[in-house]
């Protein structure tokens, strides 16, 4: 689905009925707004959640994150950096 949006004086954009309508968006609903490169990306909170779920899916169980920040952390704290 393609709509324009025309930016209103006060920097304002209406989202088309039937946008909304597809996304099941209600007045009041809160949206996150990112940009990528040069592109403006507006996305439901539960929709980036669900996105970033996702990417942290696909890091092995036995993989800890956490552990290897840790561990960078006290190299670089040794360094003096």
């Amino acid at each position: 689905m393609d709509a324009t949006l025309v930016l209103g004086k006060q920097g304002r954009l209406v989202i088309p009925s039937e946008v909304r309508s597809a996304l099941g968006l209600a007045p009041g609903d809160q949206l996150h707004l990112r940009l990528v490169g040069r592109s403006v990306v507006l996305e439901r909170p539960q929709d980036a959640t669900a996105e970033l779920r996702g990417l942290a899916s696909r890091v092995p169980q036995d993989r800890s994150l956490v552990e290897e920040l840790l561990a960078e952390r006290r190299v670089a704290a040794a360094a003096g950096e």
